[in-house]
């Protein structure tokens, strides 16, 4: 094994040289102008997975993209491992607050600034290498390893599901590792052993067939803005309580043992306010703020749009409004559930003076697993010789639908094994790696398939 890790450290500059290509292809997903982009970044990972030394490496077609598949399957009797990780990427906007090119990847102050760096293509990329090692310096690896990237993870997962219902031979495994998710905190490495769900909608209103003079009709007609607002003001109370009825039904509750166990993170409420940038932290006033963050459910709205937004006057009633909505879930949630709950709810509460049109654009189930597992353990292990620390354990607020679906399809358990960090801007301007997180994350990979190898 010394030989592996050995092989790793002294390839440290060629792995960064590598990755800068890879963050440099813009496999924007959400957007159909660069679908080309996408399926480059496809072949780009094939051709990757084929130089590492996987083998049966091949592009599975979906009605979206492309879902990328290889394996090693020699080592008999030995635990085999599905990863999974996504080689697509969010978009940039708004560009301007990019301090360096987003697909020009940047390295200042010991981490990486690019598009894709945290999220998910520098984890995708460090367990690439880990296998890497192991074939080049040992001929093998200690397990048998099926490796899974798909494009189209930042929009959904539309298609991925069906992939993994219609592909259940081919990916029989003994456990799901995967690598798109962060650590607690820097310094804290960290294994993630829950994660939330999510249901997201969109909402449009009507109110007339154009937009309208202000002067001339204002009085007659409903404002679709004024009318979106008002309904989105009754979706929760002032204690930030959902007010869909039914809504907390399924909420599994903290057991007292793990409220215990939060209060022992390194955890300072006042710094990540600052942090932040926020003047006041928000919330349900009888839960902690990782209690609310990682435990309890959420209902955001996370774009509107109406009327006139340009410079300057312009004194319209406008003919639409439109809002996305998502709601983070817990378990034991169900978002079809939930989406029946705020489907009535919402056509409750909206005055027939406008006309409504409810879309749901995607969701996931919330996910959680017992953190005594052996395939966890053998994740703590790993972390800690790649890291020299003991991990903590810990939720994600985050969603990742496809755990569930593994869980559900395949019967097997998920090892969340993430090295970003919550600050690194995931979805946002300026998303980088911190990269000795990278790097000791190949290492703590290349263990980690010791580790597992070891459970049998």
């Amino acid at each position: 094994m010394q030989d592996v890790v050995d092989f790793i450290h002294t390839n440290r500059d060629r792995y960064i040289t590598e990755l800068k290509q890879y963050l440099a292809i813009p496999s924007i997903s959400a957007l159909p102008a660069h679908a080309a982009d996408v399926k480059k970044c496809a072949e780009w990972t094939a051709d990757e997975m084929r130089r590492v030394g996987l083998q049966n490496v091949k592009l599975v077609e979906t009605p979206g993209n492309p879902i990328v598949y290889g394996e090693w399957l020699q080592a008999p009797g030995a635990p085999t491992i599905l990863f999974y990780g996504h080689y697509d990427v969010q978009p940039v906007d708004p560009l301007e607050l990019w301090e360096s090119p987003p697909f020009e990847a940047t390295i200042r102050d010991g981490e990486i600034y690019a598009r894709g760096a945290a999220d998910d293509k520098g984890q995708v990329f460090m367990h690439l290498k880990a296998i890497e090692a192991h074939l080049k310096k040992a001929g093998k690896l200690p397990v048998n390893i099926k490796v899974i990237v798909e494009g189209e993870e930042e929009v959904g997962s539309n298609n991925l599901d069906e992939f993994v219902r219609q592909n259940k031979p081919m990916l029989a495994a003994d456990v799901v590792v995967i690598s798109d998710s962060a650590m607690f905190d820097r310094g804290v490495p960290s294994i993630c052993y829950s994660l939330r769900g999510l249901a997201y909608y969109q909402i449009d209103l009507r109110g007339t067939k154009s937009d309208l003079h202000s002067g001339v009709f204002g009085g007659a007609v409903a404002n679709p803005a004024m009318v979106l607002a008002q309904i989105l003001a009754q979706m929760k109370d002032r204690g930030g309580r959902i007010k869909i009825p039914g809504f907390y039904d399924d909420v599994r509750e903290l057991s007292a043992e793990e409220r215990a166990e939060w209060k022992k993170l390194p955890f300072n409420e006042k710094k990540y306010k600052k942090d932040l940038g926020a003047p006041k932290l928000a919330g349900e006033k009888e839960y902690s703020v990782l209690e609310r963050v990682w435990a309890r459910p959420t209902f955001e709205v996370n774009g509107l749009l109406s009327g006139f937004t340009g410079d300057g006057a312009k004194t319209v009633i406008p003919a639409v409004a439109m809002a996305k909505i998502s709601m983070r879930l817990v378990p034991d949630q169900n978002p079809d559930k939930i989406g029946q709950l705020f489907d009535a709810y919402i056509r409750k509460v909206t005055p027939s003076t406008v006309e409504l049109k409810v879309t749901r654009m995607h969701g996931g189930k919330p996910w959680i697993t017992e953190y005594s597992n052996p395939y966890v353990q053998a994740a703590g292990r790993a972390i800690e010789q790649g890291f020299g620390r003991t991990p903590v354990f810990c939720r994600e607020g985050g969603s990742i639908p496809v755990v569930s679906t593994f869980q559900e399809e395949l019967g097997i358990p998920a090892v969340l094994f993430g090295v970003g960090l919550p600050d690194e801007n995931a979805h946002a301007p300026n998303e980088r790696l911190d990269l000795t997180n990278f790097h000791n994350g190949i290492v703590a990979s290349a263990v980690l398939y010791q580790e597992i190898a070891a459970t049998k």
